[in-house]
């Protein structure tokens, strides 16, 4: 029987909110994962244990490593091991690439992916320990090409480096019955600035949290077990 044990990062709300809690109801245990906001994620957290399972709120600052890693090994020690590990955290920053500063850049690469590298590589062995697992990483719509934006460009090259990483991953572990597999949303219903991108959206609207949580459903499934390292936009087309 599959061990049924996830730790999402940046579950407090939004998108890493909905997908804890739609593990929980799948029968997962789960451990969200906060940086300031500890009301929210316990709420969170209660809501979740209503799922008849084991939840709790654990706070971390992930872009340093040890916080990170102790945020894993209390998930698993707390949880009785980790199967699923879903990295949702990361800054945006809009801005143009001569006029971000030092500690900008610093954050973008940090908060996304530093952040993904500490969680997964403490993660690893626990996975492996479980016999099964399963790794989610979040890039955004249009990531995997390689093309430079006005306004985007630490963040875009944080995102690269994640899908690269993940696609590494894949290879790696996926003899270990692990697979490593991002997800990439393009406008979400928690979206700021919506009223000016829900224009430009061919199908004139943004992606429902569940449609994300759905496409975390395909990558843990037990009959995934032979898709890894692939990129998956929920965008309905946008940036296509």
């Amino acid at each position: 029987m599959m061990l049924k044990k996830a730790l999402v990062t940046g579950s407090a709300v939004g998108i890493g909110r909905a997908i804890a809690l739609h593990l929980a109801g799948q029968g997962f245990d789960v451990a969200f994962h906060y940086k300031n906001s500890a009301d929210a994620a316990n709420q969170a957290s209660q809501e979740a244990a209503t799922y008849g399972i084991k939840s709790m709120a654990l706070q971390a600052d992930v872009t340093k490593p040890e916080q990170a890693q102790s945020l894993v090994e209390t998930a698993a020690e707390k949880l009785g091991g980790l199967s699923v590990v879903v990295n949702n955290v990361g800054n945006y920053l809009e801005k143009l690439a001569s006029q971000t500063s030092i500690k900008e850049w610093q954050e973008m690469i940090d908060s996304n992916l530093n952040a993904t590298f500490y969680v997964t590589q403490t993660a690893i062995p626990h996975l492996k320990a479980a016999g099964w697992g399963r790794i989610v990483n979040f890039a955004f719509a249009s990531a995997q090409h390689l093309i430079a934006t006005d306004d985007q460009t630490a963040y875009r090259i944080a995102k690269t480096g994640i899908i690269i990483y993940t696609k590494s991953l894949a290879k790696e572990l996926i003899k270990d019955n692990i697979t490593a597999n991002i997800i990439a949303p393009g406008v979400a219903e928690n979206s700021v600035g919506l009223e000016e991108t829900i224009p430009l959206l061919p199908n004139q609207r943004p992606a429902r949290l569940k449609e994300i949580c759905n496409a975390v459903d395909f990558f843990i499934s037990p009959e995934s077990e032979y898709i890894t390292g692939q990129f998956l936009e929920v965008a309905g087309g946008w940036k296509l």
